[in-house]
């Protein structure tokens, strides 16, 4: 017996009224959770809007144009489509000839619109193109797929409605430049950069392969990550801070408070947060041809998931504690590996931590996430004998690296920077004075 479900507009931050720009199925397509059903666009950023649950498509509500805000029907989906889930929400019905057709069910809370951490980021960067991308019309799965083939989206020449560029847009635009032999610009380069066609290789003629796909997380940032590797002049910084006396400390914490977790990484956010208070130009970002000087202090995570890596935000770092960072810490990574995080989990940031200390790892370049201009890295620390002006002592030390943009940052600045967050883990009662 056929039963529907409603999907609506779930919470998208404070957006109302907001258009329909894209549907990205049609009636009897069959989705899978998770999988993007439409895109609305608000004069700020455009979000896709995920399938709640599995299913296959049964009719729209809405159509490209309509206005629409939290809560309003978008589609209804069968759940007993043959490729859908079972679900433990869905109700049981019992099979009868003269039963009619279940009215629409509304399954449990809306689903939340996520965004990756990439996407979260760019939709909030100024974007760094030619003069002709700068007009191009597309979704963020289109402009993602563009990125991931380094396609650049102002040579495209567009076929949707309003001049929009759609998916099949870039396949005929790469299918044209390959036939013709021209390289394939980088996107966001901001100087016209080519660069040589992807190899094609036929893999297979080697010996057994194995194809899997990459999550829609990893086809965003890798677009993204590639981006900021071009288009910023990165420099890293190195050094070691000896954490032995904050290793104490944070067993004596968590021994104290059995239901806080504190790991290093919640000193390490502390830390930058004071240190952003100290070097306000590391807590900026660059806007066309002026600086903007941030006059708060959210930090960003790296949380590793099954779908990607993801980076939480942080908010007011500056003026919490760190069992308050370490307890939200917690449940912003248990969100981002169970139900997912949204749009505003991951806005907002002005400097991002990345730690490498429970995997291993002697030190590491991060990338920098645009449009911040600084990213601080962490291996994992190990005991070294240092002199002490006498004799060497076993001291637990912490590598520590700072990737920087050098357009807003010079190298002195970066290294007192550095120093500075080296010298809070060394001795944390500096981070009360």
């Amino acid at each position: 017996m056929s039963q529907q479900l409603e999907v609506r507009l779930p919470d998208i931050g404070d957006y109302k009224n907001v258009p329909v720009v894209e549907l990205l199925v049609k009636p009897g397509d069959v989705v899978a959770v998770e999988d993007p059903l439409m895109t609305v666009e608000s004069d700020k950023a455009t979000m896709e809007i995920p399938a709640p649950f599995a299913g296959t498509v049964r009719e729209f509500a809405v159509a490209i144009g309509s206005r629409v805000s939290q809560g309003a029907l978008l589609l209804t989906i069968d759940a007993d489509a043959p490729a859908m889930a079972p679900s433990a929400a869905t109700p049981e019905t019992k099979k009868t000839e003269a039963a009619p057709a279940a009215p629409p069910v509304r399954v449990g809370p809306p689903a939340t619109a996520k965004v990756a951490p990439a996407a979260a980021m760019a939709s909030t960067l100024p974007a760094v193109t030619t003069e002709t991308a700068v007009g191009a019309h597309a979704t963020p799965s289109v402009r993602a797929f563009a990125r991931e083939l380094g396609v650049e989206l102002g040579m495209v020449k567009p076929s949707g409605a309003k001049g929009r560029i759609l998916r099949n847009d870039i396949t005929a635009h790469i299918k044209e430049r390959l036939a013709g032999g021209s390289p394939v610009q980088v996107p966001g380069s901001g100087i016209g950069a080519g660069l040589p066609a992807w190899p094609a290789v036929d893999f297979e003629k080697f010996g057994p392969v194995e194809r899997q796909p990459l999550s829609r997380i990893q086809k965003i940032s890798g677009g993204n990550l590639t981006r900021n590797w071009l288009t910023i002049p990165h420099v890293t910084n190195f050094d070691k801070a000896d954490v032995t006396g904050l290793e104490e400390f944070r067993k004596e914490l968590n021994a104290a408070n059995k239901d806080a977790k504190v790991t290093m990484v919640a000193f390490l956010i502390k830390a930058s947060a004071l240190a952003l208070k100290a070097y306000p130009r590391f807590n900026a970002s660059l806007d066309g041809e002026e600086l903007v000087l941030k006059n708060y202090v959210h930090i960003g995570f790296a949380a590793d998931t099954p779908k990607g890596l993801m980076v939480p935000v942080i908010r007011d770092c500056d003026r919490k504690g760190v069992l308050e960072i370490a307890t939200e810490m917690r449940a912003l990574a248990d969100k981002a590996r169970g139900t997912g995080l949204s749009a505003v989990d991951m806005q907002g940031g002005c400097f991002s931590v990345s730690s490498l200390g429970g995997i291993g790892g002697a030190g590491f370049t991060p990338i920098i996430n645009a449009p911040e201009v600084a990213i601080l890295g962490a291996g994992r620390s190990a005991m070294e004998a240092i002199w002490n002006g006498e004799g060497f002592q076993p001291k637990l030390i912490m590598p520590v690296s700072l990737s920087w943009d050098h357009r807003v940052v010079d190298g002195v600045a970066a290294a007192r920077f550095l120093g500075h967050i080296a010298a809070l883990l060394g001795d944390f009662r500096r981070a009360i004075v």
